[in-house]
């Protein structure tokens, strides 16, 4: 009878959690470095200040130009949207914010009619850029509250340019 040679399954252990902290380790500084990656694409599309004050957006890998807000002091990520009439937000949003009242309104939009109301001379904010008296209609459908499209009662108020993939609101 042998007896197995404790020093040979010793070594073949080792060497097999070796191979697999190296994998390990490999896989943790391509999961790190991939994250650097996305963070800093992820930072190229937040809208910032141009050098004469104008407002700078990217557009988003989607195509569509976002920017960070508030309306009424609360917090909202707006979608610009040159079509739309008036600053939007959900019911649940304005609710948060403290919109109450307002004139009841039936918005006529590609989905059809719907109800809502209209409120005047209410402070929004784009980035840097506010106006302290702007129209916004209440009755935006969606799944996220924090959400909101910035329309032409903000946008009429500077002057649009979108070029090389970037909008500038720029104040008159």
């Amino acid at each position: 009878m042998s007896v197995p040679d404790t020093s040979v399954a010793r070594t073949t252990r080792r060497g097999a959690l070796g191979i697999t902290l190296f994998w390990l380790a490999l896989m943790g500084a391509l999961y790190l470095g991939f994250d650097q990656v996305e963070r800093r694409q992820q930072a190229s599309y937040v809208a910032h200040e141009g050098s004469d004050g104008e407002l700078v957006i990217p557009r988003g890998p989607d195509g569509h130009f976002r920017v960070a807000g508030r309306v009424n002091g609360q917090p909202v990520e707006f979608l610009i949207d040159t079509g739309a009439s008036s600053v939007t937000v959900s019911e649940a949003f304005a609710r948060a914010a403290g919109l109450e009242g307002g004139q009841s309104v039936t918005f006529q939009t590609a989905n059809g009619t719907l109800p809502g109301r209209l409120l005047r001379n209410v402070p929004v904010q784009a980035a840097h850029l506010g106006l302290a008296g702007t129209t916004v209609a209440v009755g935006l459908v969606g799944e996220d509250s924090g959400q909101a499209l910035l329309g032409q009662a903000f946008l009429s108020r500077f002057d649009i340019q979108i070029l090389q993939g970037e909008m500038r609101l720029t104040p008159r």
